[in-house]
């Protein structure tokens, strides 16, 4: 009896550290130039890639902002719902080859991300290569 209360726990334990240590799910994304918090972020995996689209903005004036910047498909659409991260595909520890689109701009950047820890994912946006660029930490949301 002890040995299968015991096993269940350590199953349990492992499974919401394991849940823990995946990228999937809410995060609120942090400027990395003001610190102020910008939005929530759905982060998903769509046939073995991942995407990320806007859910909500924080402290925007205009929370019915639209992407007038954006080019393609993507111009005019509003920010709530716009797919910011697009195919980015396991590498390691990481996810990289795909892109991250910055709304302000309407510029898109090769992108790779990565946990910092269970709550922290570490966000890369760069041109060509990966130290000409900027970098966000966002915040897991629960």
């Amino acid at each position: 009896m002890r040995k299968t209360v015991l096993t269940c726990l350590l199953l349990i334990i492992s499974m919401s550290f394991l849940q823990a240590q995946n990228v999937l799910g809410k995060w609120k994304t942090i400027d990395d130039e003001t610190g102020k918090e910008k939005s929530i972020v759905e982060i998903y995996e769509k046939n073995g890639l991942l995407y990320g689209k806007i859910l909500e903005l924080l402290g925007e004036k205009n929370k019915n902002a639209v992407c007038s910047a954006c080019s393609g498909k993507n111009k005019n659409k509003p920010y709530v719902g716009l797919v910011i991260i697009t195919d980015l595909k396991k590498d390691g520890d990481e996810w990289s080859g795909g892109k991250i689109l910055d709304p302000k701009t309407g510029k898109e950047y090769k992108c790779h991300i990565a946990l910092e820890s269970a709550d922290k994912l570490k966000v890369r946006g760069y041109l060509g290569i990966s130290l000409i660029g900027r970098t966000q930490y966002w915040q897991r949301v629960r």
